[in-house]
């Protein structure tokens, strides 16, 4: 029987949610101030700016000392929101986030733009593949991959809230939105975008959307796929994975970033040690080749073919 997959009609880029939020938020709390790497109009924060010019410091292309000014800032009660190109925010200052921002603790919340691949023909150097296995080690880090602009702006208004450190994975890829009743934003909790009982697919940030339409392809022929919005990676919804290890007996994660360490290890490190079942992990194998964001969605299998043939791929592993 054929389900229609619950997305919504139409894109949107979340960087507009981000902000948006953002700005609103700001107005209600002046605690609230925005650091950058020269990276304003890649940030959309240049309406933020305008509206709070005392709010805004751009430290230039220094992203060491960015996280470094935003720890002390943190340290003096403000709420920092610190936004970057992923690739640079935790590449370049690991050893700050990791002592400036983990271990010390602070309320720093940590933006990423332009995750993943959406740089496309810009290479390896600004692909941000790896952040995940990076961060998922700093364990107070509360790590969050936002599905769609609503979760977006979810997100950032719990990081607002939220005393401790934050990171957010942004794209500026345009996603739809999901559409599901009642949705409410849980950090640590998987979301249940279609329900299943044959396999289930995990699926984080610009992914799910894919996981939910390729449900829909495989009900068609007959099978039952649950599919799980697992927004946040850490802490990650261990009860859920373990949930549709015992219930479905097969599971496929699906990530925009390294297959290594990130969304697909972590389920394989829980599965592993407590409900042994098939996981076939898609994502990036290491390094990826110069090409489009959409080239390089097809060629890794993020895609609506891709997940499908994964999904038949695990569920043929499967012992009956």
């Amino acid at each position: 029987m054929s389900h229609s997959a619950p997305i919504k009609a139409g894109l949107a880029d979340c960087r507009n949610a981000w902000v948006e939020t953002l700005e609103a938020l700001a107005a209600e709390d002046e605690r609230i101030v925005a650091v950058v790497n020269d990276s304003v109009g890649s940030s959309k924060l240049n309406g933020f700016q305008k509206k709070f010019p005392d709010r805004l410091i751009n430290v230039g292309i220094a992203e060491q000392l960015m996280v470094g000014v935003a720890a002390g800032l943190a340290n003096g009660g403000r709420i920092p929101f610190v936004s970057a190109a992923s690739c640079f925010l935790t590449g370049r200052s690991l050893e700050q986030v990791k002592a400036d921002v983990a271990y010390a603790g602070f309320n720093v919340k940590l933006v990423g733009q332009s995750s993943g691949v959406a740089y496309g023909e810009l290479g390896a150097t600004h692909h941000s593949i790896e952040d995940f296995a990076w961060l998922r080690v700093l364990t107070p880090i509360t790590t969050i991959a936002p599905a769609d602009a609503w979760e977006t702006a979810q997100a950032v208004k719990w990081a607002a809230e939220h005393e401790g450190p934050v990171y957010l994975r942004l794209s500026r890829m345009p996603v739809p939105d999901l559409d599901l009743p009642g949705r409410k934003f849980t950090p640590g909790k998987a979301e249940v975008v279609r329900k299943g009982s044959d396999v289930t697919v995990i699926a984080c940030g610009t992914t799910v959307h894919l996981a939910a339409e390729a449900a829909d392809k495989l009900s068609d022929k007959g099978l039952s796929v649950r599919v799980l919005n697992m927004a946040t990676i850490n802490p990650i919804d261990v009860e859920a994975i373990l949930a549709a290890a015992r219930e479905t007996g097969a599971i496929v994660t699906v990530e925009e970033a390294s297959v290594r360490g990130g969304l697909g290890g972590a389920v394989a490190e829980i599965t592993a040690g407590d409900c042994p079942v098939p996981v076939e992990r898609l994502g990036f194998p290491g390094f990826v080749p110069t090409g489009s964001t959409e080239w390089l969605f097809e060629e890794y299998g993020l895609s609506v073919a891709g997940i499908s043939a994964a999904v038949r791929k695990v569920l043929a592993r499967v012992t009956k």
